[in-house]
């Protein structure tokens, strides 16, 4: 996969939400989209909020963190963020082979941190006073984006993956927000399979210029 990289260093929220809803995807200061000449798997996906209807396990994974707290903040940096990511992308290696290497202090700041301006937030999730799971998210015009979540894999009970995404859509309905940006999708590719599930959702096959209207159709998966 090829990325195309643009860093802006003054932006606003109007900027970032036309970006997104272009096909871009924003990690601290940098804008990226894909852009192979000899391919076009990747996708973007977003969920419709107004349609959306809880199902019954979803609904029992709410249930389940009724005593979840939930803390919102400006995205930070703590020797208890970088354990909790490192902790997360280890079992992820060991369990869906992902490529691991040690995130540092710097790395984290620019992806994370860097850049993210009054849009950008974090969503801190403790049980029992623990960090367990850390949620990155821009809030835009018209829409909550994915930035990045990862989340302590010894709470498996809690599905606290899909807890802060049901948790995202809730943000935005309360907001009065029409869309959960999920970003790239690949159909096939297992790691991005969790977001067909969010249904109802739509698709933006391209990446069109910004001088053009993206074209969102409906997605059936």
């Amino acid at each position: 996969m090829t990325m195309n990289h643009r860093q802006a260093d003054v932006v606003s929220k109007t900027f970032v939400t036309k970006v997104i809803q272009h096909g871009w995807k924003r990690f601290g200061r940098d804008y990226v989209y894909p852009e192979c000449s000899d391919c076009n798997a990747c996708k973007n996906l977003r969920i419709k909020v107004s349609d959306y209807k809880y199902s019954k396990s979803e609904r029992k994974i709410i249930n389940r963190n009724d005593d979840t707290k939930i803390v919102i903040k400006e995205p930070s940096i703590s020797p208890e963020h970088l354990e909790l990511y490192n902790k997360y992308h280890a079992y992820k290696a060991k369990k869906d082979g992902w490529g691991y290497q040690q995130m540092s202090r710097l790395d984290y700041y620019q992806k994370f941190i860097d850049g993210a301006y009054d849009f950008g937030k974090e969503l801190r999730y403790y049980i029992d006073d623990k960090l367990v799971c850390v949620d990155l998210i821009d809030i835009l015009d018209d829409g909550i984006s994915a930035v990045y979540c990862y989340y302590d894999p010894d709470y498996p009970r809690f599905s606290l993956g899909t807890y802060s995404l049901l948790y995202e859509i809730n943000l935005a309905e309360n907001l009065g927000l029409d869309w959960v940006y999920l970003g790239y999708w690949i159909d096939g590719y297992k790691a991005f399979e969790y977001k067909e599930k969010f249904q109802p959702l739509e698709i933006l096959d391209n990446y069109p210029s910004m001088v053009d209207k993206p074209e969102w159709k409906p997605f059936k998966g």
